[in-house]
């Protein structure tokens, strides 16, 4: 009974956890169904712990599964890696070189002078898919240790480079369903 209650409820929460992050991401269609399994999920395991409340383990058990399932929840969603995220890159010198080599591994980059606290700076601004976050962290600190490094994830994206390739992407899904419409970017 004890493993049942945990294991139902790290599946529900690992479901509310995704359910948010789809939701928070735009992604109108598959939020509602994994919103549909999740009250399932929790309707059950809810039902089991309120039918034995005279145990104290099992509140213990649902309290130690709702944590493991924001854990599991939190990992998953890493690794699917959803959405996009725009990468600002402060770097001292050579700005024009920097932006150069990132584009040359297939990134976009725009470039704009800035002022510092120690004077004249390069402000690069990437916009890359979530999956490839690590990777673009890596190239940026070969290329410029002394970077200064910032993300975060943009809610919605028009025009430029980027719009041009995601359109370009979504007819070949379309037209190609086993297609993955970022292959060039990995």
């Amino acid at each position: 009974m004890l493993i049942t209650i945990f294991m139902i409820n790290v599946v529900y929460v690992t479901l509310n956890t995704l359910r948010m992050m789809l939701t928070m991401k735009g992604y109108q269609v598959a939020a509602p169904f994994v919103a549909m399994a999740e009250v399932a999920v929790w309707v059950v395991g809810l039902g089991l712990v309120l039918d034995n409340l005279d145990n104290v383990l099992n509140i213990v058990v649902y309290s130690l599964g709702f944590g493991a399932g924001i854990y599991a929840g939190m990992k998953i969603e890493d690794k699917l890696a959803l959405g996009h995220i725009v990468v600002t890159t402060i770097v001292p010198d050579n700005g024009w070189d920097i932006a150069e080599k990132i584009r040359g591994e297939g990134y976009g980059v725009t470039i704009s002078q800035a002022y510092g606290r120690e004077g004249s700076r390069y402000v690069l601004e990437i916009l890359t898919p979530r999956s490839n976050e690590r990777s673009l962290y890596r190239l940026i600190q070969e290329i410029e240790s002394k970077a200064f490094i910032i993300s975060y994830e943009p809610r919605y994206i028009n025009g430029g480079f980027w719009t041009k390739r995601m359109k370009r992407n979504k007819k070949q899904v379309r037209n190609n369903p086993q297609a993955d419409p970022f292959t060039e970017f990995r």
